[in-house]
């Protein structure tokens, strides 16, 4: 199971791993509503290494982003489930719209994104090669979407 942590200890964290000389894949998201899509895109990140750490959006961040219905679960519980896959070492929560600060701090090996972006369309990009970090990019299942999961509840 993994660890829901803050911001000042994910940092201790991560360059902890470091010194040990783990791999550190970082990924974020929103994760509304738990679906297969999510599954597997957490299972090929953590592929890219050691420790996975998921950066999860805050309540704030989600309604900014995602609009005013959005979340459709709160934060805590968003965290509590990530934390429950086998593939998540651990969760983190930042408010802000992008995760580059995070991403900043922790400066991961690799940085997971969804396919639907390129390097050169993906704001976090520069900060992660600017730390020495890679991207990677993970096709996304068809369909599967936390969108799309309400837009079908919606229309019943």
């Amino acid at each position: 199971m993994g660890t829901i942590t803050d911001r000042s200890s994910i940092v201790k964290i991560a360059q902890k791993l470091k010194q040990e000389n783990k791999t550190i894949v970082f990924t974020n998201g929103c994760f509304d509503i738990l679906h297969i899509g999510h599954l597997r895109y957490l299972k090929e990140s953590k592929k890219f290494g050691d420790i996975l750490i998921v950066g999860l959006n805050s309540d704030s961040s989600v309604k900014k982003l995602k609009g005013p219905k959005r979340p459709i679960n709160n934060e805590s519980d968003r965290a509590e489930l990530l934390a429950s896959l086998i593939y998540v070492d651990y969760v983190v929560i930042f408010s802000e719209n992008s995760p580059s600060n995070l991403i900043n701090n922790i400066k991961p090996n690799i940085y997971t994104k969804g396919a639907d972006y390129t390097i050169e369309t993906l704001p976090e990009a520069e900060i992660v090669q600017k730390n020495g970090g890679k991207v990677e990019f993970i096709n996304f299942i068809e369909g599967k979407s936390t969108t799309n999961t309400i837009k079908k509840i919606e229309d019943k």
